[in-house]
């Protein structure tokens, strides 16, 4: 460490918390005299003399205690500005991989990427498409560097659960049960289902059984915008995430369901100390933030 990366104000904090010109010479790497020589360019640039130097001991004179608080504020902000400077050297040209779906890629995610680039231009983003068990699998062998999951569904890495999300049944147009306004499962389970596939767990497989209802499953699709063609055609109907509908089900009839099923939607990782830094500060801003992103959708 040289004396012009480290301010005349550092070491002069450092000899007062010391007590010493020596102890604070030692601590920095420097020699007594450059230490010395540094505290009297402080002093000649604030025209007075800030301390007291006795054998083996210093003490600030009355002007130093006046000044020592603002100096100790410039120091105080010299070493956020080096951490802060550090945080970004680190992120220059970093690359994010995130495990992801359907409904969190097209609705939360861009915005909060968006976000987070304007803090760190030089981070850039990887996304792999996959159901609940694909992502965890990608996270346990570390090819994402975290990912979003259902926590219900997730149990051998660490997750932070953030919002829960309804299932809502999705009508095709002029479909008789969109003349109700809340629709029950049983009612559901007589027609022709288009199932949204999210692996070897889903939820709405789940509740069918939960309520010892066999659905009648025509077709099963991963991606959800997918299906709601296919509803517009007339193939059957679906059941779909709330948020993932806005915006895009405006000529569909979509109604909630009296059993309310639902699923948590978390943020998995399989090693927080050994994620790499850049994913880090990312996944520490979406739980953070992730209730501002709820807003509208």
């Amino acid at each position: 460490m040289s004396l012009n990366i480290i301010s005349r104000y550092s070491i002069f904090c450092r000899v007062i918390e010391m007590g010493s010109f020596t102890k604070a010479a030692d601590s920095l790497g420097f020699t007594q005299s450059s230490v010395s020589q540094s505290v009297k360019t402080l002093e000649e640039e604030l025209g007075t003399t800030l301390v007291n130097r006795k054998a083996g001991a210093i003490a600030l004179t009355k002007d130093g205690r006046q000044y020592y608080p603002f100096i100790l504020s410039i120091y105080n902000a010299e070493r956020l500005l080096e951490q802060k400077n550090k945080e970004m050297s680190g992120l220059d040209d970093a690359v994010i991989s995130i495990g992801t779906f359907t409904g969190i890629s097209r609705t939360i995610l861009p915005a909060m990427m968006r976000d987070f680039q304007r803090e760190y231009p030089a981070v850039t983003f990887e996304l792999s498409q996959n159901n609940y068990d694909g992502i965890r699998e990608q996270i346990k062998e570390g090819t994402v560097d975290f990912g979003f999951t259902n926590s219900d569904y997730t149990t051998d890495i660490d997750t932070v659960s953030l919002y829960k999300e309804r299932l809502m049944a999705v009508l095709p147009p002029d479909h008789p049960l969109a003349e109700k306004d809340i629709l029950e499962l049983s009612e559901l389970a007589e027609k022709p289902l288009i199932q949204l596939g999210e692996g070897e767990h889903s939820v709405t497989l789940d509740v069918f059984a939960k309520h010892d209802l066999i659905p009648d499953i025509r077709y099963n699709v991963m991606d959800d915008y997918t299906i709601l063609a296919m509803v517009r055609e007339g193939l059957g109907i679906s059941m779909l995430y709330e948020r993932t509908l806005r915006g895009y089900s405006h000529d569909l009839p979509v109604r909630p369901i009296r059993e309310d099923p639902s699923r948590t939607i978390a943020l998995a990782w399989n090693n927080w100390n050994t994620m790499p830094q850049a994913a880090r500060l990312f996944a520490q801003f979406i739980m953070n933030h992730s209730s501002e992103y709820q807003v509208g959708l």
